[in-house]
């Protein structure tokens, strides 16, 4: 069995961001700049040794590659920036990791498939994270969208190409793995796409491509799924809340606790067919992102995570599913990582491991 970490391109400056966000902005411009919103919140979140790495860096993902393996992961989910032809950003670090044939790591995309607007709240008094259904449609639109016909796809497709020949691409049943977040709004689209993309891929050696979709109850779903927490639960079945609570302003800090969605994701593992990839997470708290408008999952710690995230692969293992996603390894704007920090150090990495070697 092999576990993927969700990783996030993020941590490197690019002129898009610049003129976004403002100069310089990385995803640890928002690590820094976080508060604590409440008593006993731990905020900010600062890495171990002040490695406040930028992923242009080779040297960088090298360090996070042999590190993800020491611990027992096998590879990375990288999340894609995909929004039309001429329009594909955060490229560098898998760019970089496909030419660097040294770095010992498999990996896959994760299309967010969604448009980028300006809602981040705690930069802009926005009310949620771009491209959210959620968000106000009267936000600004940052980079949009457009699947296009299949000029376009053949286009993305031969983006992709070069990664998918990389034999640390993960593939299954000699197909490219490829997932997406979001179907519902472009079901039939994205359906006539991947028919075009199976084409395209036998051609080029393969046996077609293999897409995962997020599990969702919006959602028209592809044939196999993949679970992406903690919030998931949400939309698949019942989730257990703690109490909201007001901490300024107009804004609302949701409060979650660690063990009561754990035990929700495990109910709804059980339930899922050998069809859905299963998936985990470390920790979770996003008002570094949002402010006010945030979620945080309190109660986390290395030995809870390591008794819930060998349960799950318990439960996978007992499906017969090769492949465990984890959010994530590198989601610090999230509070979402398995990357040593100044508060647990390695603690969960080892917790990690021996949750892996258990099973």
């Amino acid at each position: 069995m092999k576990v993927f970490a969700n990783y996030l391109p993020q941590f490197h400056q690019i002129p898009e961001n610049d003129q976004y966000w403002g100069k310089g902005f990385t995803d640890w411009v928002s690590c820094k700049n976080a508060k604590p919103l409440f008593s006993g919140h731990q905020q900010p979140k600062k890495p171990l040794n002040d490695n406040y790495y930028s992923l242009d860096n080779v040297e960088a993902i090298r360090w996070q590659a042999k590190l993800a393996k020491k611990y027992g992961i096998s590879g990375f989910a990288i999340y894609h920036y995909w929004f039309h032809d001429g329009l594909n950003l955060l490229t560098t670090p898998p760019t970089l990791i496909r030419e660097n044939k040294d770095i010992d790591i498999e990996y896959f995309f994760i299309w967010d498939n969604k448009s980028w607007k300006k809602t981040w709240s705690a930069l802009t008094g926005g009310e949620s994270w771009t491209g959210d259904v959620r968000a106000s449609t009267k936000t600004e639109v940052l980079a949009e969208l457009v699947y296009g016909r299949e000029k376009e796809w053949k286009a993305h497709f031969n983006y992709l190409l070069p990664f998918f020949k990389d034999d640390r691409y993960l593939k299954i049943d000699n197909k490219p793995v490829f997932a997406l977040f979001t179907t519902y709004k472009a079901y039939d689209t994205l359906m006539e796409m991947w028919e075009y993309w199976n084409k395209l891929a036998k051609e080029n050696g393969f046996n077609g491509v293999e897409i995962l979709s997020r599990a969702d109850y919006k959602q028209k779903e592809f044939a196999n799924q993949f679970i992406y927490t903690p919030f998931a639960p949400v939309t698949i079945g019942d989730y257990v809340r703690q109490k909201v609570k007001r901490i300024i302003g107009k804004g609302k800090v949701k409060k979650y606790d660690y063990d009561s969605v754990w035990k929700r994701i495990l109910k709804v593992s059980k339930k899922v067919g050998k069809n859905t990839t299963l998936s985990g997470f470390v920790d979770f708290d996003d008002t570094p992102r949002r402010g006010n408008n945030g979620n945080v999952v309190v109660g986390a710690t290395p030995e809870k995570f390591e008794k819930y995230f060998s349960k799950l692969l318990d439960i996978a293992k007992s499906k017969g599913n090769d492949v465990v996603l984890l959010t994530a390894w590198n989601e610090w704007g999230e509070g979402c990582y398995l990357e040593p920090d100044t508060i647990n150090g390695y603690e969960y990495l080892k917790a990690l491991k021996r949750a892996i070697d258990q099973n």
